[in-house]
């Protein structure tokens, strides 16, 4: 094997292109030398990406071209009670969550780990988690699963586009039965077509278990899209069509969903509104209304919230989720209702409902060794028993962050203490 400074001059030579240093050398000794190469280079001084703490032969799988690590900095909120209804030791044990029985995937307490560089947003969603803790916790629901791909197909025109759609519905076990042939786990549920004109899209949804399951989905959409060019005129134009849609704002997967669509929702007591959150139940309403429902409507917003994007985006990067895929969590609704007590003060009612949250325990960023940590920390990593139920979990948890980040920076607003917050603690 070829030491860094060997490969450095073989580079600078034009003997060998970055991506090629890992066959003539190990990974370590190839990311150093690049970034040896590239702090020459630049002039940069690289010292801080090459302090990491796992073996970059780990990353292989997760990036090319490999240089050390870009560090964000983890901080923990919580513990929150989720899903444990009337269990009498809901307060007791501060653990790592499990995987419910009662209805929902994530029954019991749970730390949730966030990755940020933002100061301020980690207190502000553990003040939320504490008002929700105080409440009693929170219950959370994924209400759909479907990771979707959308094939693109060219026609000759109408009469062509309708024969296809056609024999996709009379076929729908012939496309199953090819697409789940390139997976043990995954599971087609279903496909759904779409025609403009000469050109026809079929989204196909499925049930990918654990894994977040975008290249899972998109292998088995592949083979079945083999067996509809043999059986129709129909002809591949691009294996994603958008229709999906990955990694873009898009209005059908605020309206169908994308991933897990998962709701979490819970009731403060009027008297902890007014003793930890130093407002009401209306005026937090009332600022939810004319913020995120007025407000994001006439901006023509696909996200009628607050910040969601924020803990979803956190925990994304300290659980080893694919970051891009933040754009589509923030397809997020959030509702804040005063409740009317008999013995004392007005309680509010807060939800918060994700669209379309894309998430995985296996696979992916989350076999790093500080987001395996992380998905350790909530008891979620690896494969759930039954299959899919860690994701699941995993994105109720995140639901539960979510609504607490929203009930912490609604609160701030109403009571106008968002500005004081930021200046206290420096940021």
């Amino acid at each position: 094997m070829t030491d860094a400074e060997t490969l450095i001059r073989r580079v600078r030579a034009e003997e060998l292109r970055l991506h090629e240093l890992e066959d003539h050398a190990d990974p370590e000794t190839a990311a150093t030398a690049r970034r040896r190469l590239l702090a020459a280079e630049t002039d940069t001084d690289l010292g801080a990406v090459g302090e990491y703490g796992f073996d970059i032969a780990e990353a292989e799988a997760n990036v090319e071209n490999a240089i050390g690590a870009a560090q964000v900095p983890m901080g923990v909120a919580g513990p929150v009670p989720i899903n444990v209804g009337e269990r009498s030791d809901a307060q007791g044990d501060t653990g790592s969550g499990g995987i419910g029985s009662d209805g929902g995937a994530a029954t019991g307490q749970y730390y949730l780990p966030m990755a940020t560089t933002e100061g301020a947003l980690v207190a502000s969603v553990n003040r939320g988690l504490s008002v929700i803790r105080a409440a009693g916790g929170a219950t959370a629901r994924v209400t759909k699963n479907g990771m979707t791909r959308a094939p693109a197909f060219r026609v000759d025109g109408v009469a062509e586009a309708a024969e296809t759609v056609e024999w996709v519905e009379r076929n729908s076990g012939a496309l199953r039965e090819a697409a789940e042939s390139t997976t043990s786990h995954g599971e087609l549920l279903g496909v759904e077509p779409y025609v403009v004109g000469d050109s026809i899209f079929l989204r196909f949804a499925y049930d990918t278990k654990d894994a977040m399951g975008m290249n899972m989905a998109t292998i088995a959409t592949e083979a079945a899209c083999e067996l509809l060019e043999a059986e129709t005129p129909a002809s591949l134009v691009a294996l994603s069509g958008n229709l999906c849609s990955d990694k873009k704002p898009a209005a059908i997967n605020a309206v169908e969903g994308r991933g897990r669509s998962v709701t979490a929702d819970v009731v403060v007591p009027g008297e902890l509104v007014a003793d930890r959150l130093h407002t009401t139940p209306a005026a937090i309403a009332e600022a939810n209304t004319r913020k995120n429902l007025v407000g994001s409507a006439k901006a023509a917003s696909l996200g009628f919230n607050a910040h969601a994007a924020n803990v979803v985006a956190a925990t994304f990067l300290a659980t080893g989720q694919d970051e891009a895929q933040v754009v589509e969590g923030a397809n997020a609704i959030t509702t804040m209702d005063v409740r009317e007590s008999a013995d004392g003060p007005d309680d509010l009612y807060a939800s918060v409902s994700l669209a379309s949250l894309e998430v995985g325990t296996v696979g992916g960023g989350t076999r790093l060794p500080t987001q395996s940590a992380a998905l350790d920390v909530l008891g979620l990593r690896g494969g759930g028993d039954p299959p899919g139920a860690n994701a699941d979990a995993l994105a109720e948890v995140i639901a539960v962050g979510a609504l607490a980040g929203e009930l912490s920076l609604l609160a701030a607003l109403a009571s106008n203490h968002l500005a004081s917050a930021h200046a206290e603690l420096g940021r």
